[in-house]
């Protein structure tokens, strides 16, 4: 959840989801996935990152960082997945 938090303060900070520091921070996430849990391919990271916003379990988890940060990092994981 750590990496939630720095979502968190790169949106706060006027960053948006396409940037590079936000794509390095996805690149981050999908590692740390990889390294602790599953291999997350970039169709398996895509999903994880619709459902941090379609499921309100994920989402209200998530902005317990700050509002907004779901959503962010989805549209991170969006942008992410569609260069790769």
């Amino acid at each position: 959840m750590a990496i939630f938090a720095e979502f968190t303060a790169l949106k706060n900070s006027g960053a948006t989801a396409a940037s590079a520091a936000a794509q390095a921070l996805v690149a981050k996430l999908q590692a740390h996935i990889t390294e602790n849990y599953y291999t997350c391919t970039d169709e398996i990271l895509a999903g994880l990152g619709k459902m941090y916003v379609a499921d309100e379990r994920f989402k209200k988890n998530i902005d317990k960082y700050g509002e907004g940060t779901a959503e962010f990092a989805a549209e991170a994981i969006a942008a992410y997945t569609k260069k790769v």
